[in-house]
């Protein structure tokens, strides 16, 4: 039972010391979940189903509903000869009246429209996944600011520790000199020469402490939660190896010229012919019959129904300069493809080199810190025994802690190069 509670302890232990470790990877992650922008794919989502939606319902009859009043000075009437000889059959013809009125419905109902619904919906996919590859981009920029913030964090934080060391180291010596002023083996002007300089270092920690905070504040409003406890690993250091880019750029480049394919098939629909059956029926006068309505001028239902041809032959005139400026535009599209892809290249080249160059500077950091504390040491050493003054020590400590911040900044430059050609290559 003991061995039981011990190891649910220890689970519980770990599960708090993790949660209190935050990684680059989860940054980004909760920044991209964060970021208002994220809101627009459901957004574009939405906004394709319904232009789908619409396009879907073209195929359904299209009725039109309408009521119509006028007045004509002239109305189609029989020869005199003709209608003399009618009234003489005893049937009196007044002819069409000039005031004539009738309420109705068009029925209009598409069989085959030369393929302009289905080029429709290819360029709206297409336009959408234009419009989605384009917020990708957008939102793929949160990821430099992140990381340039997190790095930030962890050189400021790496300054603040070295700061620390510097301190603690200042207050033992301080500690020594202040026990030697009492036995008279150490001038006044020496304690006071290292207090100041405890001092100073106390103000410098105070300042990195507080920018700290202020830049754990910033990535506190990007990934919406709070940063106070929390620790900041310092990321992988592994220099990708496929150094093939790809970005949400060209990805979006793509979705530009696939969307211009799209338009060029709905060009084609354009100049094929459209079959469709139309119905209409109004309540009215005059009717269809028009020998009765000359005859009476009674309102009548009238219905007529048949099959309509129709093609626009202007969409030739324009056809061939329509291709052209999609064709125009898809090379445009291409050329600012090769732009990026050659900057990209340049900046990789620039990168990797940066890369090498800080891991060459780095084989030498780690003894450059030993001998510099090696002879902070001695100077100690000497200092007990009054070989040098509080002065030499303190160049002594200076040049330790410049060392040590040095070896530190140069670690954090050379992850911050690594993450910014991973975000190059998007890794």
């Amino acid at each position: 039972m003991l061995r039981r509670y011990v190891w649910l302890a220890l689970m519980l232990f770990m599960g708090i010391h993790l949660s209190a470790q935050l990684t680059l990877e989860r940054c980004v992650e909760l920044a991209r979940e964060n970021y208002p922008l994220i809101r627009k794919y459901d957004l574009l989502r939405q906004l394709k189903e319904v232009n789908l939606s619409a396009i879907n319902k073209s195929w359904l009859p299209q009725v039109n509903v309408y009521g119509q009043g006028s007045v004509q000075n002239e109305t189609p009437s029989f020869p005199e000869s003709l209608a003399g000889i009618i009234s003489q059959a005893g049937t009196d013809i007044v002819g069409l009246d000039e005031w004539q009125y009738k309420v109705g419905t068009d029925i209009n109902q598409s069989i085959w429209d030369g393929g302009a619904a289905k080029a429709r919906r290819e360029i709206e996919r297409a336009q959408d996944a234009e419009r989605q590859a384009a917020v990708d981009v957008q939102l793929y920029a949160i990821r430099e600011r992140i990381e340039e913030l997190f790095f930030g964090i962890l050189l400021i934080e790496e300054q603040a520790g070295q700061t620390r060391l510097m301190r603690t180291l200042l207050l033992g010596n301080l500690d020594k000199l202040r026990a030697m002023l009492k036995n008279g083996t150490a001038m006044q002007s020496d304690v006071d020469m290292i207090e100041a300089q405890y001092l100073s270092v106390g103000q410098q920690l105070t300042q990195a402490e507080s920018l700290s905070r202020s830049y754990r504040k910033v990535l506190e409003m990007f990934i919406g939660e709070n940063l106070d406890g929390r620790t900041l690993i310092k990321p992988d250091a592994s220099v990708p190896q496929d150094l093939m880019p790809d970005r949400p750029e060209l990805r979006h480049f793509e979705a530009l010229l696939r969307s211009n394919e799209a338009r060029n098939a709905g060009i084609a629909s354009s100049t094929m012919p459209k079959i469709g059956l139309f119905a209409q029926a109004y309540y009215g006068y005059p009717g269809l019959d028009y020998f009765e309505s000359m005859m009476s001028r009674e309102l009548s239902f009238n219905m007529l129904a048949g099959v309509r041809v129709s093609w626009n032959i202007g969409a030739f005139y324009t056809k061939k300069n329509d291709r052209r400026k999609l064709r125009l535009s898809s090379e445009d599209i291409s050329v600012e493809r090769d732009i990026f892809l050659f900057n990209t290249d340049l900046k990789i080249r620039s990168q990797l080199d940066r890369i090498h160059e800080l891991e060459t500077i780095m084989r030498e950091n780690e003894r450059i810190v030993e001998l510099r504390a090696n002879v902070r040491k001695a100077a100690e050493a000497q200092l007990d025994n009054g070989v040098i003054d509080a002065i030499d020590l303190l160049t002594k400590l200076t040049d330790e802690k410049q060392a040590r911040l040095t070896a530190s900044y140069h670690e954090i430059q050379l992850l911050q190069s690594i993450y910014k050609l991973k975000y190059t290559l998007n890794r």
